[in-house]
C-alpha cells in the first residue's frame, strides 16, 4: 500500500470509508429485512390464525343462538317466519365456522412449512390435529344432533327435542371448551412469535451498532495508518530540514515509502550528500585559500575585480629565527613536520586577530588587516595583538618541537622575528587567466618585509612602521628604535618596536625605555658620550638588549668615522 502514489493513498482511504459504510449499511438491511420478515409473519399468519380461532367460537356460539330461537319460534310463534330466519342464519353460519376453522388450519400448517422463520413446529402441529379433531369429530356429532333437533321441531315433538337440545348444548360447550384452549394455546404461540420479534430487533439493533463502532474504529485505524503513512516521512523531512538549518549534514532520512514523499526523500538525501561534499571541498580548500576571502568574493563580487583598489592596509611578515640551524641534519619528514608546527603556531593568533593569512614563503608568513575584512580603524591594533600573541607562543613552541623530532634540546635562538607596516597598498585579485590570488601589493609590503629583516639588525622581535606606531599607540606600549631608509626606499622611517599591551609593563621594561630614549636623543645629536652612558645603563638594566648594543657599536664606528654635516640621524640598511 505504501509504494503507491499519495492520490492513491488518499483515494484508498475514501474508497476503504465507503467500503465500511457500504457494509454496516447492507448488515443493517438484512437485520432489518429479518426482523420484517418475522413481523410479517406474525401480523400475516399467527395473528389471523388466532383471530380465526376466535371466530369460530364466536360461530358456535351464533349457531346455538339461532337453534334456540328456531325452537323458540316453533314453540311460540304462530307464523314460521322467525322460524325461517333463524334456520337461514343457522345454515349460514356452518359453512363460515368451517372456512374460518379451515384457514386458521392453513395459516398454522404455512408457519411449520416456512422453515426461514422460527417457531414451535410440534406444538402449532398439536394444536393443528386438535383443531382437525374438533371440526371433524365434536362438530360433526354436533352437526349430527342439530339435524335430529330440526327433524323432531319440524314433527313438532318437543319433548324429544328438548332432550336433543340438552345433548347438543353439552356437545357445543365442549366443542367451544376446545377450541377456546386451542385459541389459548395459540396466544401462546402469538406471544413467543411476538418476542421472537422484539428479540430479533433488538440483537439487530445491538449487531448494528456492534458493526457500525467496528466499521468506525476500522475506518479510524486504517485513516491513521494510511495517514501515518504520508505525515511521518513528512515529519522526517521537516526535522532534517531542521537540522540542516542547523549546519548539521551527518544525517540521512530513512526511506520508507515509495510515494511521492520517498522520492523527495531520497532527493533531499542527495542534496545533503552534496551539501556535505561541498562541506569537505570547502574545509579542504579552506587550507589553502582563507575562507574568509572565499565568503567575501562569494557575498561581495565586487571585490574580486581585477583592476584593484588602493586602500590603507596594515601587513605583517612573520619569520622563523633559527630555522636554518634548526632544520640542518633533519629528514624531508621532520622538516615538514616542525613547519607544519611552527605555520599552525603562528598562525593561530592571526585568525584569532581577524587577519587574512596572505601566503607561506618557506618559513615566512604574510598576512594583512583591512577593508572589507576589519575596520581600518581596528586594523593595527589587531595586527599589534597579533604579534604579541605570536611572540607569546614561542616558549611553548620551543617546548614542542624536542618531543615532535624526537631529540632532547634544540638550538636556543630558535625565535620570531615580525615586521609590520601600515599605508596605502594596492588590494585586488591578481593573477593571470589560469590562476587569480586576492591579495596587497606596494611599498607598505616591501615595508613590513623590510622591517621583519630589520629585526636582526637591533636583536628586535617585532618592528613596526611610524604609522602603525600611531594607530596602535593607545592600546599598546612602544619604544621608539631608529630612524631607518630600507632598501628599495628613498625616505626615512621612524621604527618602533612593541613591547606589550597598554599598562603590562615591568619597571624593568619601563626603566629600559627610559634609558634608551635617552641614548637615541643624544645620538641623534652626536653626543656621543652621552648616548654611549645611557644605553650602557639601558644594558644594564636589560643585558644583552639589541637595541643598545647595535648603537653602541654604531657610535663606536661614528667616532671613528664621524657622520656627514647634514646627517639626519637616519641610518640606511644596505641589506635586506
Amino acid at each position: 500500500m505504501f509504494r503507491r502514489s499519495i492520490r492513491q493513498k488518499i483515494v484508498g482511504i475514501a474508497a476503504g470509508l465507503i467500503v465500511l459504510a457500504v457494509v454496516t449499511s447492507l448488515l443493517s438491511m438484512v437485520l432489518a429485512g429479518r426482523v420484517g420478515h418475522l413481523l410479517d409473519e406474525l401480523t400475516t399468519r399467527y395473528i389471523p390464525a388466532y383471530a380465526d380461532l376466535a371466530r369460530v367460537n364466536v360461530r358456535s356460539l351464533e349457531r346455538s343462538l339461532a337453534m334456540r330461537r328456531m325452537m323458540m319460534a316453533k314453540m311460540q310463534a304462530p307464523t314460521d317466519e322467525s322460524y325461517e330466519a333463524a334456520r337461514k342464519t343457522f345454515d349460514e353460519l356452518e359453512p363460515i365456522l368451517n372456512r374460518e376453522a379451515g384457514d386458521a388450519r392453513k395459516l398454522i400448517a404455512a408457519i411449520i412449512s416456512d422453515p426461514s422463520t422460527p417457531s414451535d413446529n410440534a406444538a402449532l402441529g398439536r394444536l393443528d390435529d386438535r383443531i382437525d379433531n374438533a371440526v371433524n369429530d365434536l362438530l360433526v356429532r354436533l352437526n349430527a344432533e342439530n339435524k335430529a333437533l330440526l327433524d323432531q321441531l319440524e314433527a313438532k315433538d318437543f319433548s324429544a327435542a328438548k332432550q336433543t337440545m340438552l345433548r347438543s348444548d353439552a356437545l357445543r360447550d365442549e366443542f367451544n371448551a376446545r377450541i377456546d384452549s386451542i385459541r389459548s394455546d395459540m396466544l401462546t404461540q402469538v406471544a413467543a412469535a411476538a418476542a421472537t420479534v422484539m428479540s430479533a430487533q433488538q440483537r439487530a439493533i445491538i449487531i448494528s451498532a456492534i458493526v457500525t463502532a467496528v466499521a468506525a474504529i476500522l475506518g479510524f485505524l486504517f485513516a491513521m495508518m494510511v495517514g501515518t503513512g504520508i505525515t511521518r516521512p513528512v515529519m522526517r523531512l521537516l526535522e532534517g530540514t531542521r537540522e540542516v538549518e542547523a549546519g548539521r549534514l551527518d544525517g540521512a532520512i530513512t526511506i520508507t515509502t515509495e510515494d511521492e514523499i520517498g522520492e523527495l526523500s531520497a532527493a533531499f538525501n542527495r542534496m545533503i550528500e552534496t551539501l556535505r561534499h561541498n562541506q569537505r571541498i570547502r574545509e579542504t580548500f579552506g587550507r589553502y585559500i582563507n575562507p574568509r576571502i572565499a565568503e567575501g568574493l562569494l557575498e561581495q563580487p565586487a571585490i574580486a575585480v581585477t583592476e584593484g583598489q588602493r586602500r590603507v592596509m596594515t601587513v605583517m611578515f612573520c619569520d622563523m629565527k633559527g630555522f636554518t640551524t634548526l632544520s640542518e641534519g633533519v629528514t624531508p619528514r621532520g622538516l615538514v613536520k616542525i613547519m607544519n608546527l611552527y605555520l599552525s603556531t603562528m598562525s593561530e593568533p592571526i585568525h584569532a586577530h581577524r587577519g587574512i593569512i596572505d601566503k607561506y614563503i618557506g618559513d615566512a608568513i604574510m598576512a594583512y588587516w583591512g577593508a572589507p575584512f576589519v575596520e581600518e580603524a581596528e586594523q593595527t591594533h589587531l595586527a599589534a595583538l597579533a604579534a604579541i600573541d605570536m611572540i607569546g607562543r614561542v616558549a611553548h613552541l620551543r617546548k614542542e618541537l624536542p618531543e615532535l623530532l624526537g631529540v632532547r634540546t634544540i638550538p636556543t635562538d630558535c625565535d620570531v622575528r615580525i615586521g609590520i607596516a601600515t599605508g596605502e597598498a594596492l588590494v585586488g585579485s591578481i593573477g593571470s587567466e589560469f590562476m587569480m590570488s586576492y591579495t596587497v601589493l606596494g611599498d607598505t609590503v616591501n615595508l613590513a618585509s623590510r622591517l621583519e629583516g630589520a629585526n636582526k639588525v637591533y636583536g628586535c622581535r617585532c618592528l613596526v612602521s611610524e604609522a602603525t606606531a600611531a594607530g596602535c599607540a593607545a592600546t599598546m606600549e612602544l619604544r621608539e628604535i631608529d630612524r631607518l631608509v630600507v632598501v628599495g626606499q628613498t625616505q626615512p622611517q621612524t621604527v618602533f618596536e612593541v613591547m606589550g599591551r597598554k599598562g603590562e609593563l615591568t619597571p624593568a621594561q619601563t626603566e629600559l625605555r627610559q634609558h634608551y630614549a635617552e641614548g637615541l636623543a643624544a645620538y641623534r645629536e652626536q653626543r656621543w658620550d652621552d648616548a654611549a652612558r645611557a644605553f650602557d645603563a639601558a644594558l644594564a638594566t636589560a643585558p644583552g638588549d639589541g637595541a643598545s648594543t647595535a648603537l653602541k657599536a654604531r657610535i663606536e664606528g661614528f667616532r671613528k668615522n664621524p657622520p656627514a654635516t647634514d646627517w639626519d640621524g637616519a641610518w640606511h640598511l644596505e641589506h635586506k
